[in-house]
């Protein structure tokens, strides 16, 4: 386990004394693991989440192991971005109610053709020489169209790490106007093991000139 969080019915701040807190500050003191709160408490996450909402309390190893994970959600209730496996389960697509997915993988399920989802399919390889710049605009403004109708997108790719990471800051710069270092930023916060290769990384770059006019991130800096 590599988080410890604690919540109670319905905390939703994280100043002053109660349930959640004292029980956070108890574990703080003996556990190894970072210790959060959730805000909101149980009301608040079923209220977003209700289809991770459960009574069951206990848990076994196997059970634990074969929980279903579900893609990070970079913009609440409309973009997310995930692996293949999450993109082609359909209990996912109902569940986050998707209406489109953009798939940066060479692979193409079976299900993409009988879903419900529009499905735009960029085939890249993750190499360094591979292109994608020249992808970016259909891809933002095929995202950009259902975010506007009030849909809900899901990225993919492979493992869910380098393409789909590289698409969402595309979109990132170009619908929402963030520099690369902003985007890199929130993607970072949403999934702590995103990685973007080299060519990719550069790509982007070339992206933020283009689409704001200037390279305002230096992709020299060891932190790409």
């Amino acid at each position: 386990m590599r988080y410890c969080v604690v919540y109670d019915s319905s905390t939703s701040f994280l100043l002053g004394s109660g349930p959640a807190m004292e029980c956070a500050e108890v574990l703080a003191k003996s556990c190894f693991c970072p210790v959060w709160i959730l805000k909101g408490g149980y009301e608040g996450f079923s209220a977003l989440y209700p289809f991770m909402r459960t009574q069951k309390i206990l848990y076994t190893i196997l059970e634990l192991e074969s929980l279903m994970s579900y893609p990070v959600e970079v913009l609440p209730g409309q973009l997310y971005m995930g692996d293949y496996r999450q993109a082609t389960s359909l209990q996912i697509h109902k569940d986050l109610k998707l209406s489109a997915i953009v798939n940066v993988s060479e692979e193409m399920s079976d299900i993409f053709e009988t879903c419900d989802c529009t499905v735009l399919h960029i085939p890249a390889a993750d190499s360094a020489k591979a292109d994608l710049i020249g992808s970016f605009e259909r891809v933002c403004l095929f995202i950009g169209s259902y975010l506007n109708a009030g849909s809900s997108v899901l990225i993919c790719s492979s493992r869910g790490i380098s393409r789909c990471s590289a698409v969402v800051m595309a979109f990132l710069l170009h619908h929402m106007k963030f520099t690369l270092k902003e985007a890199w930023a929130l993607v970072l916060r949403c999934k702590t093991n995103m990685r973007p290769n080299r060519g990719f990384v550069q790509q982007l770059s070339d992206w933020e000139l283009c689409t704001l006019g200037v390279r305002k991130t230096s992709i020299a800096e060891p932190y790409y």
